[in-house]
């Protein structure tokens, strides 16, 4: 049985410098004990390989399907390494009377979010946690898209309107891999805000971001700033499950409360919606948002089924590069470091230490490439992967079963 590797820094330096050349910002790696693949990779490498489909579908992935922290708004600290697709920063001061006419005709559809989790104290007195964030209205029967991190956990979930009527909301469904959530409230003939396309916002573009910073007293604070790079990868490690996104990064103030609130273009489109659960602690003038293009997808989703069904494996993988394919005497792909209990990876006997090599006759190098190649999938295709098993090669069928994604 191979050694234990030791000497995590120096493949967390290699991922590290690999990042950067892709524009990539990696977050915090933890070495793992189990078995020989498992004793050699840091667990940084590992996901729960789930075809993302549409939008943030191609740019997220997750470990695990359900996560249990409760987030109320908090900023996950990303690293200062990588860099930006086409980044560009320059001095912009667009027409006051532009900024104030979008403020005036899309700041009417944004709306304060806020969440009570009730519970029991050590004494059985009552406590109760809040939280608050921004949400944009997209139909005027009171449908209303925020960041799913906002909502987690609430047991009771509350919209502000402009003019500071406040609405018990129900929530229509929601997804953690995407951190997009979707809720109702009983009113009609609201202010809507025009979705645009994000896929034609460039570098150096106006960019407006309206929300709530820090909550109801300052709500519907306007800033401004520019795009400044498209298609950021962050890589976000909570401990129980990792996501990859892609997403629009631009230097408009955005603080906590903001996130769920609108990012807008010069034409008073919502091209992205904000969100402070990617912030640098350490960085100022640099937030992000998630595309609208995305969102789309995913609202779609949830307005029809509650969910986000994707085509889903059931493994936990970790990429064996070449440097450790020689050192472990395997082959390099995509190792499997998990096989989730009656998931469709079990049913078709994939076993943990296996490596991927190929799918449907496509060979593999990363997590990335296989995630990828199950995008092009539906729930219940079948695919063909082969694998390399303690010194041999063998094809395996795979039904694709369907991730619901992760709603608790």
């Amino acid at each position: 049985m191979p050694k234990v590797w030791d000497d995590f820094n120096e493949i967390d330096s290699n991922l590290d410098s690999e990042g950067r050349k892709n524009g990539t910002i990696n977050i915090q790696s933890v070495p793992v004990k189990k078995k020989w693949i498992r004793k050699a990779i840091p667990f940084i490498a590992c996901i729960v390989v789930s075809a993302l489909i549409g939008g943030i579908a191609g740019g997220a992935y997750t470990n695990y399907l359900v996560s249990k922290d409760k987030n109320y708004d908090t900023p996950i600290t990303i690293s200062q390494s990588g860099s930006s697709n086409q980044a560009y920063q320059a001095a912009y001061t667009p027409p006051s009377s532009l900024i104030a006419k979008i403020a005036s005709d899309t700041g009417p559809s944004v709306v304060g979010v806020d969440t009570e989790l009730v519970s029991q104290g050590f004494f059985g007195q009552k406590q109760v946690a809040q939280g608050s964030g921004s949400g944009i209205i997209f139909d005027k029967r009171g449908y209303i898209v925020t960041n799913q991190h906002v909502i987690d956990g609430g047991q009771k979930i509350y919209v502000t309107l402009p003019g500071k009527q406040k609405l018990t909301a129900q929530l229509v469904g929601q997804d953690k891999i995407s951190d997009i959530a979707v809720l109702k409230v009983d009113r009609d003939n609201l202010p809507v805000a025009k979705f645009g396309d994000s896929s034609k916002v460039r570098v150096g573009d106006l960019a407006i971001a309206i929300g709530n910073p820090l909550g109801e007293e300052y709500a519907g604070t306007v800033t401004s700033g520019i795009i400044s790079a498209l298609n950021r990868t962050i890589d976000i490690d909570e401990g129980e499950y990792s996501r990859r996104y892609k997403l629009i990064q631009t230097d408009a103030a955005i603080n906590p409360g903001n996130s769920g609130g609108a990012l807008i273009n010069e034409n008073g489109e919502v091209i992205g919606i904000n969100s402070i659960k990617f912030a640098d602690s350490e960085i100022e003038g640099m937030g992000f948002a998630i595309p609208i293009n995305d969102v789309k997808t995913i609202v779609d989703q949830l307005l029809k089924n509650g969910y986000v069904s994707r085509p889903y494996l059931g493994v936990s993988v970790v990429t064996i590069t070449e440097k450790m394919a020689s050192q472990y005497k395997c082959p390099a792909g995509v190792g499997v470091y998990t096989v989730q209990r009656g998931s469709a990876a079990e049913a078709a006997g994939l076993k943990p230490n296996d490596v991927i090599l190929e799918i449907d006759g496509v060979k593999l190098s990363t997590n990335e490439e296989l995630i990828n190649e199950l995008q092009k999938h539906k729930v219940g295709d079948s695919v063909k992967l082969k694998i390399w098993r303690d010194g041999s090669n063998l094809t395996i069928s795979i039904t694709l079963g369907e991730d619901k994604g992760s709603t608790n």
